[in-house]
């Protein structure tokens, strides 16, 4: 433990200051495709009952037209954000008539690329650029690898904690700054934090070491076979987050430099800007019709696939990376996790209070910036650990010395402990945080309690990926059915989903450029700058 942060802990351990930790704000965004009854891609729209996918404050979807997306309101208790995730759960089955939801991370068995529909947001200007943003995906990325569905962990501190840190150590006083540009460096140092330990997440919550044939389409693979239609490596924590999910040639060196916000926004702005050879030859339109929204390296700042990003809340009009320009960093975007297939909802509520602590821990402790070559490492240890995590005697890199992954993640969870005391001691429901802990500290002991393992050995058990899929999928199902919304609850969203039909329908009515030109405009747009 630091200098600093032990100055931190005693400071936030203080009883004026204990309530702060409370005040910070916690949102999930849960993905999922929609399924049909034999475990397959559901082959219909986007359900209208449900509401508009391009308005809807808590539903829509993400690439392809099954590809839900439930997205909760902000909340200063996990506990009462996976309230919320599990309402729209309740409300989404009683509109989903014989289809499901699948419970993995990794796609069902999927049709030919030609037979995903890709996601329809209307006629709109902004649905259309949603949609061709979407068409350029598949063709840079292809249809399968945009099937893949993650859990997002949205987490902020309050402002009010930034200043009492900076007032504390005397930056005000030295430097002059706004408390904006202290807080975008703390939250830009939080995900240095993050790149260093983020190989623990995995080992702990990854839940994909097999995925279905038909998801390769032919890809060359070092994976094993487990039965005719299933594929693993035998030690993996998170297929999903190796090289064989989100990655491609025009990605591969594109490293944004998260030691300033500056040359974060630097890096993007360079690949959203810069000319890709490869796409270039594609071109934007076929037979006039779009088919990207740009041959650059990156079409927009969001193609960027991270396991983590800082984040701003947008204004209408607004593109992500000005939001950050101009206002700074308000949040973190956690990226990583996989979706829990033995939780209905894909999360549970321990996880959220280890992800709390950890994500503490990584906000307050001493965070130096971060060479190339330590960039390097850090990205070594967490594709080791999606590939291998729990080989027995594997090793990471830190520093200069090779350490087994059980002895630095069993050193960590006691460097997060006092994190979790100080979270347990603002909370009125106990030791719920350091109890989550011991759940951790019990799966580094014993590998064969992770959710990767618990996993493999139900798949063995039944022989296929796409069984044990469908199994939870049918699970999770019957539990929602079987309880659905109050009707003050069911009201609320069917009213949620009347109003973004017809926020939609405005939208479409009020346009008056042409698609063209609104997309010039929008590749145009000055993406920093002072307001």
């Amino acid at each position: 433990m630091s200098n600093l942060l032990t100055r931190r802990l005693a400071l936030l351990d203080d009883d004026a200051h204990r309530p702060l930790l409370g005040q910070g704000l916690r949102g999930i965004e849960r993905e999922t495709l929609r399924i049909d009854k034999q475990g397959r891609l559901a082959r219909t729209p986007h359900p209208e009952q449900l509401g508009s996918a391009l308005t809807h404050p808590q539903i829509t979807t993400d690439y392809a037209e099954a590809l839900l997306e439930f997205i909760t309101p902000a909340e200063h208790d996990i506990a009462l954000t996976l309230h919320k995730l599990d309402a729209i759960h309740r409300f989404a089955y009683s509109r989903l008539g014989d289809e499901m939801i699948w419970s993995e991370s990794m796609p069902c068995e999927l049709p030919p690329d030609d037979e995903i529909e890709i996601a329809w947001y209307g006629k709109s200007n902004i649905g259309m650029l949603k949609h061709v943003y979407r068409r350029g995906l598949a063709l840079r990325y292809g249809k399968a690898m945009q099937c893949i569905a993650g859990i997002h962990y949205n987490y902020s501190l309050p402002d009010k904690l930034w200043q009492l840190l900076q007032v504390n150590e005397g930056i005000l006083e030295e430097r002059r700054r706004p408390l904006r540009d202290f807080q975008s460096e703390a939250y830009i140092a939080t995900i240095r934090n993050f790149r260093r330990h983020s190989w623990l997440l995995m080992y702990l919550f990854g839940a994909s070491p097999t995925l279905s044939k038909s998801f390769l389409r032919g890809r060359a693979h070092n994976l094993e076979a487990l039965s005719d239609d299933t594929l693993y490596l035998p030690f993996a924590t998170s297929l999903r987050m190796s090289d064989l999910g989100y990655q491609n040639d025009a990605q591969s060196g594109l490293r944004p430099h998260e030691n300033s916000l500056e040359s974060y926004v630097t890096s993007l702005m360079d690949a959203v800007n810069r000319p890709y050879a490869p796409y270039a030859t594609i071109g934007t339109k076929k037979d006039g019709e779009w088919i990207q929204l740009s041959t650059n390296v990156l079409q927009i700042e969001n193609e960027y696939y991270s396991t983590i990003r800082p984040k701003r809340v947008i204004r209408t009009g607004e593109r992500p990376v000005q939001a950050l320009c101009n206002r700074g960093v308000q949040y973190i975007e956690v990226r990583c996790l996989d979706i829990d297939p033995f939780e209905p909802i894909g999360i549970s509520l321990e996880t959220g209070r280890f992800l709390d602590a950890f994500l503490l821990y990584c906000a307050l402790e001493e965070s130096p910036s971060i060479s190339p070559l330590e960039g390097q490492v850090h990205a070594r240890n967490f594709a080791r650990t999606v590939k291998e995590g729990r080989r027995p005697g594997l090793t990471l890199t830190r520093g200069e010395q090779e350490v087994p992954l059980r002895e630095w993640a069993l050193e960590l969870i006691e460097c997060i402990r006092p994190l979790a005391r100080l979270l347990d001691d603002q909370h009125n429901e106990g030791a719920v945080h350091e109890a989550s802990l011991a759940i951790q500290k019990a799966k580094i002991e014993d590998p064969d309690k992770t959710p990767s393992a618990r996993v493999l050995e139900e798949v063995r058990e039944l022989g296929s990926s796409a069984k044990f899929g469908l199994r939870q999928s049918e699970l999770h199902a019957a539990y929602f059915r079987e309880s659905p919304l109050m009707p003050a609850e069911e009201a609320m969203f069917n009213e949620m989903a009347s109003i973004s039909l017809a926020e939609q329908t405005v939208i479409e009515q009020s346009d008056n450029v042409e698609f063209d030109d609104f997309v010039a405009a929008y590749n145009s747009s000055t993406l920093c700058g002072n307001t």
